[in-house]
């Protein structure tokens, strides 16, 4: 699959240009890769009588030594070289990873719930949510535990994980490099990814795996995606992923959530869903009310407060979309499913936003969580 809108910056496009440029005889200002390409090193092998291998210079060994080292640079940087592309990973074998993982340290800085003092300690406990029941305490608290892990150069099973968001999304087949501008096309803030995690760990990368590796909703991810290169309506498509999972910790900390997990026995498939949920309405509201990056702040603000009121309506309507979608494909199929005019908050006038929040920032750039008093 061609990639859309050149995202394909780790391809070999590069080499093909040089290869194109080429001009004989200037050898020696032609990459070596191009110098191969062209048979030139081919040639650079062989004595014109037809020696044997054996009667190779010195100087053409060096040359091919050197061919050998460059053949593991990529346009953007240096990758390890490997026999063959990195391969994809679902999200239950990067799940199954996490399971096993040695959490311990990110398992001391969870904090399950959301501290409350005074009166709206005892209005919750009176008349809020029910609390999560105990068998799902565990796997609630793996997910903020995967939240409170950095992403590690070093993890094979994360650095699969980016890969395979970037292969999905753009429809490349290459593998491309850790650091690198490609990145900033995904919608990172700038050339490293790692930077935008500082407030959801690996979950807010889980979450973007799971969006784009469900079959059934990958032409949704596809379509969010292509909206964030609008010319007029784009915004930064991964960092806006990551505040989405971040306002699902947040629902989930809350114990918004608790009654629906109970009722599936399931956390982290409800974590997904209300993902996706949330992240589809922000998609409704961004593309029908012709938003731009200047209402970020406000339309961040409506589908949290939504997320946070109406949790197990968000999920429904998710639900039925799903239900009618099928394995639908193209833009008119997700229009004609879209969640109902109830559920797009078309009123963003009525939840309160402070204009200093009115910018669109990256997750490590929020405040701080506020304890909820009375």
């Amino acid at each position: 699959m061609t990639p859309p809108w050149g995202m394909n910056r780790c391809s070999t496009d590069n080499c093909r240009n040089e290869e194109q440029a080429l001009s004989f005889p200037l050898y020696k200002s032609v990459h070596i890769s191009a110098l191969k390409q062209n048979g030139l090193l081919q040639s650079l092998s062989a004595t014109p009588n037809g020696c044997r291998e054996t009667d190779i210079s010195e100087e053409v060994l060096r040359v091919r030594e050197e061919w050998d080292t460059v053949a593991s640079i990529h346009p953007g940087g240096i990758v390890e070289k490997s026999l063959g592309p990195i391969p994809l990973i679902s999200f239950n074998e990067a799940l199954q990873y996490f399971q096993t993982a040695d959490l311990s340290d990110c398992r001391k800085k969870i904090q399950p719930t959301v501290r409350r003092r005074g009166l709206a300690a005892v209005a919750h406990f009176l008349f809020g949510p029910p609390h999560l029941h105990q068998q799902l305490q565990s796997e609630r608290d793996l997910a903020l535990a995967i939240a409170q892990c950095g992403l590690d150069n070093n993890e094979k099973v994360h650095m699969r994980i980016l890969q395979t968001i970037y292969k999905k999304l753009t429809g490349s087949r290459f593998d491309c490099a850790r650091y690198g501008a490609h990145w900033e096309d995904l919608g990172f803030q700038g050339m490293d990814p790692g930077t935008d995690l500082r407030g959801t760990g690996l979950l807010g990368l889980m979450q973007t795996l799971y969006f784009v590796m469900d079959s059934r909703i990958l032409p949704v991810a596809r379509e969010i995606f292509k909206l964030s290169h609008h010319e007029t309506q784009n915004f930064p498509f991964c960092v806006m992923s990551v505040n989405i999972t971040r306002i699902v910790i947040q629902v989930l900390r809350e114990e918004r959530l608790s009654r629906e997990c109970n009722r599936r026995q399931q956390v982290i498939a409800v974590l997904n869903d209300l993902y996706v949920a949330v992240f589809l309405r922000l998609f409704n509201i961004w593309k029908t009310q012709q938003k731009t990056i200047s209402d970020s702040g406000f339309v961040l603000k409506e589908v949290e407060a939504f997320a946070k009121r109406n949790p197990k309506q968000l999920l429904r309507h998710l639900e039925t979309y799903m239900s009618g979608s099928g394995v639908s494909t193209g833009e008119d199929d997700i229009q004609a499913h879209a969640f109902p005019s109830e559920a797009l908050g078309s009123n963003l006038s009525s939840v309160q936003v402070d204009s200093k929040e009115l910018n669109f920032t990256g997750v490590g750039d929020l405040p701080a969580e506020r304890e909820q008093d009375s």
